[in-house]
């Protein structure tokens, strides 16, 4: 018999709590957050605490060879596909002790808590820590997720290197967590993952649970301007090949696009470097990043276009070379309205106030919603603070998502008697 969940079915919230608390001692910050970067010493740290207690658990280990780590629960019927419940455990440089951790220990807890009760699904459940989700060390973003759903290559992947020139497949290699099992190999019957908002609009409105339906596309694109290095003091203004005046140029450019493509899109620059960035010397190459994100694939594309075509011709204004490399692009997701009508009426049921909302972060299910069903649920964040050691969340909003995500994945896994 298929049983629905009833509205006194919660999760444990003290111990999901202390797990989060336990993690964050793992890579620890320098401000009260942490930085467990992908493929360090404290990430083989993090993932060994979280192997042990999923072990404990009664879940089995498989890892793939992005070292993405699947933790199973068995169902009831060796056939069906396995429900999964995902994020991450690395972090940013300073970041914070919630960021895809939240969605990870909770999808143990989700476990945990079917252990207590003695629950049995007809699908397996299988908790997923997707490896490089950040970007932060090794870009792309959502990268192991990314080769799973066929966007990126094995070799692409293994090829990426961080800025001290390390490679991300000989970084697995080191730490002892490069997998046998093919990537992208398995198959999901859906996908679920919990995360923080890192926005600042469920706490504005008293909100417990956001119901996302769709994420915003993105393009990354990295710019190289190679002008001419010389002395500050000593070169007429009018004998410059300025790099810098052409990244401050553009710079105004990304802001005046993005507001021209109001309401729902956004674009910033990141991430700098002057070259030989010396406060008397003009910069001979400036790199930097620039981020599109929209919910609309049309403005997203009419961005990227006019952006680098302004953008070459202020360069050449000036006499400055520029080279554009798309370096991360997801198109907008539309998430499963199956599932995501699962988690608005789990959150109804519950008794827990929502709104629906678009992601304005990337997220492993944006890569996974092209191998399954899939949806997200957030949970509010103080200030919309994230990507920062200040990130804060409550008790209280932690435990009411993953009572959420409890819900809409056991009527998706089929509770059975």
């Amino acid at each position: 018999m298929t049983l629905r969940p009833g509205a006194n079915l919660t999760i444990d919230g003290q111990r999901l709590w202390e797990s989060l608390m336990d993690m964050a001692l793992i890579g620890p910050g320098v401000a009260g957050g942490n930085n467990r970067q992908t493929l360090t010493d404290a990430d083989a740290a993090g993932r060994r605490l979280f192997q042990r207690w999923c072990e404990e658990a009664g879940m089995t280990m498989a890892v793939d060879r992005m070292g993405t780590m699947f933790m199973t629960r068995p169902g009831t019927d060796p056939q069906a596909l396995p429900v999964y419940i995902g994020s991450h455990l690395d972090t940013q440089p300073t970041g914070g002790r919630f960021d895809g951790v939240l969605g990870v220990l909770a999808g143990l807890e989700v476990v945990r808590r079917m252990n207590d009760l003695g629950l049995q699904t007809r699908h397996p459940i299988v908790v997923t820590n997707w490896t490089n989700e950040e970007g932060a060390r090794f870009a792309p973003a959502m990268l192991a997720s990314g080769v799973f759903a066929g966007v990126h290559s094995l070799d692409y992947a293994y090829s990426r290197k961080d800025p001290e020139g390390k490679s991300f497949g000989e970084e697995l290699q080191r730490i002892g967590w490069q997998g046998e099992e093919e990537v992208g190999a398995r198959r999901m019957h859906a996908y679920f993952e919990y995360h923080i908002e890192q926005g600042p609009v469920l706490e504005a409105e008293n909100r417990q649970i956001g119901v996302v339906t769709h994420c915003q596309g993105l393009w990354w694109l990295e710019f190289t301007l190679t002008g001419r290095q010389a002395h500050t003091g000593s070169t007429p203004m009018a004998r410059r090949i300025n790099a810098g005046l052409a990244f401050a140029r553009i710079v105004e450019l990304v802001q005046s696009v993005a507001m021209a493509e109001q309401p729902d899109a956004v674009a910033g620059v990141g991430q700098v470097f002057f070259s030989p960035n010396s406060r008397n010397v003009l910069p001979g190459s400036v790199v930097f990043t620039i981020d599109l994100r929209t919910p609309s694939q049309e403005k997203l594309d009419r961005m990227r276009a006019r952006i680098e075509a302004q953008a070459t011709e202020i360069c050449a204004a000036l006499g400055v070379d520029c080279a554009v490399e798309a370096i991360a692009h997801f198109d907008p997701v539309t998430f499963d309205p199956v599932l995501t009508g699962r988690v608005r009426e789990a959150a109804e049921r519950l008794g827990y106030s929502h709104r629906d909302m678009v992601s304005g972060a990337g997220h492993d299910a944006c890569w996974a919603a092209k191998a399954a069903p899939a949806t997200m649920i957030f949970c509010p964040c103080v200030e919309g603070i994230s990507h920062n050691e200040a990130e804060e969340i409550s008790p209280e909003w932690a435990a009411a998502g993953c009572d959420v995500l409890l819900h809409a994945v056991l009527e998706t896994a089929i509770v059975v008697q």
